[in-house]
């Protein structure tokens, strides 16, 4: 994996993998976290009130993994939070020794789970806007 280097037009750094910097890991610590917020709340939400409590909860989950990927400007964004938010549900789905579960057998409770699923897939394979281009430092010169 190079870090640097000239792209396909001549810039340096342009078109060049980089590795995520300390801010960017926050900026993913920050985002699983918040998915499995997410994940949890809607856990709750889902069944409450029918059906908005469900379509709620699947806004959430899309504000959190559409956001991301805008956060970030990477597609890995969209699925940071999207994995945060599939492991506090799969933890949510299995039941207790007492015999406590907080997902019931109903159609919310499906449609909760995969339309989270769904929604993290779309949201993972939308194209995103190229990142904003830095300006060139000396306009006149040109690298060859």
């Amino acid at each position: 994996m190079s870090t640097g280097g000239a792209g396909a037009t001549g810039h340096p750094g342009e078109g060049a993998l980089t590795r995520p910097g300390p801010v960017r890991w926050a900026a993913y610590a920050f985002l699983f976290v918040l998915g499995a917020l997410v994940g949890t709340a809607g856990a709750l939400v889902q069944d409450g009130w029918s059906p908005g409590g469900l379509l709620l909860a699947l806004a959430g989950a899309a504000g959190a993994f559409g956001g991301g990927a805008k956060l970030t400007r990477t597609k890995v964004g969209a699925m940071v939070p999207a994995a945060g938010w599939l492991v506090a549900v799969m933890l949510l789905t299995s039941s207790r020794a007492e015999g406590d579960f907080l997902f019931g057998t109903g159609f919310s409770s499906y449609a909760y789970l995969f339309g989270g699923m769904l929604v993290a897939l779309l949201c993972a394979t939308i194209s995103l806007p190229a990142p904003p281009r830095r300006p060139m430092e000396r306009r006149g010169a040109r690298q060859s």
